[in-house]
């Protein structure tokens, strides 16, 4: 049976695929449940959206931007697990453009980043666990107790009696349909639906092009969010670098569909002369850097918070399944974890 009841001596061997913060603080919470958990991520190390470009004066942060903490768990979480020197407070002016185009202030509130890099978080979190990188799950394969797992090179990575999957929900669907799993991976459709691509370019200015705002919600035909990632703790200032200052540039989705095909050389062209006609500047742009996002961020749809199967022991967890910000990766993780905890405990 999947669901037995745990006991001093039967830790149960739970596999999780990703290795963003939602699959992090999955297997965190569950290892401190006495649980013995795997985490396997594709990519060469840990960060899923907390992501950021090497760049000639250190990194600029080329995913999520930052976070808030409505969750009144999540800062101590951080704190305990990846260090208070992982993360800070971003300070200064935040604008969005209404429908006239005029700039608002953001809502007060304190706003988070990874320090020097967004990517220090999860890398810290990733020290608490075991984590197998460059490994992409290919299929699962049910057998007598839980789930077997094989990677893309045919190679079985193991045998866990769960499975936890945090991988955006198109690649989610892909691997339950690879796993004869086509009634569970049609409950992932309408959320495939929902997830936005975005290109996004990081740009060295010899000035400051905007003083007035460090982020900005852009109303443009191209642009969808702009930041000063130079003004954010822990990188490099004006002050401090007298060759510029980096900003991010990301397109909105509906840009970045219709330029899928560009090269990066073409699409960082486009963004530095829209974020120009957006602010007016004349500063030369000495270094760029462009990326692609297949699955940058969730809109609309349902909230469930997190997908638990429990004839099949297998969950799904992720900020898309918690209103699409960084936060709701971790919200969605712990929900997932106190359910199929609770229920495996009532077996």
């Amino acid at each position: 049976m999947f669901n037995e009841t745990l006991t001093k001596n039967d830790i149960r061997r739970i596999a999780i695929v990703g290795s963003g913060l939602a699959g992090l603080s999955a297997a965190i919470k569950l290892k401190q449940l006495g649980h013995g958990v795997t985490v396997f991520e594709k990519s060469r190390g840990p960060g899923g959206r907390l992501a950021a470009k090497r760049v000639a004066e250190g990194a600029a942060d080329i995913g999520a931007q930052y976070f808030t903490s409505r969750n009144p768990e999540f800062l101590p979480f951080l704190e305990e697990f990846a260090g208070s020197r992982s993360f800070s407070t971003w300070d200064g002016s935040f604008g969005f453009q209404d429908k006239d185009g005029q700039w608002q202030a953001f809502p007060d509130e304190h706003r988070y980043v990874g320090t020097p890099r967004m990517t220090a978080i999860s890398r810290a979190l990733s020290r608490h666990v075991n984590l197998i990188a460059e490994t992409r799950i290919e299929s699962l394969e049910r057998h007598s107790t839980g789930w077997r797992l094989t990677d893309t090179s045919g190679e079985q990575v193991g045998e866990f009696d769960q499975v936890i999957i945090t991988a955006p929900p198109a690649q989610a669907r892909d691997l339950l349909v690879q796993s004869n799993l086509p009634e569970l991976a049609a409950e992932l459709n309408d959320a495939v639906s929902r997830v936005l691509p975005c290109w996004a370019v990081a740009a060295r200015f010899t000035e400051n092009p905007w003083p007035r705002h460090v982020g900005m919600r852009c109303n443009h035909r191209t642009l969808f969010w702009v930041a000063n990632n130079s003004s954010k703790p822990g990188r490099k200032t004006l002050d401090q670098d007298s060759e510029g200052v980096w900003w991010v540039l990301h397109a909105n989705p509906e840009w970045t569909e219709q330029n899928a095909g560009a090269t990066p050389e073409k699409v960082t062209e486009e963004l530095i002369a829209a974020f120009r006609e957006l602010t007016g500047t004349t500063a030369m742009v000495t270094d760029s850097v462009a990326h692609r996002w297949l699955y940058a961020r969730s809109e609309g749809g349902a909230s469930p918070g997190h997908l638990w199967f429990e004839d099949h022991g297998i969950g799904l967890a992720g900020d898309w399944l918690s209103g699409g910000r960084v936060e709701g990766a971790f919200d969605s993780a712990c929900r997932l974890v106190s359910a199929c905890t609770e229920q495996s405990v009532s077996r």
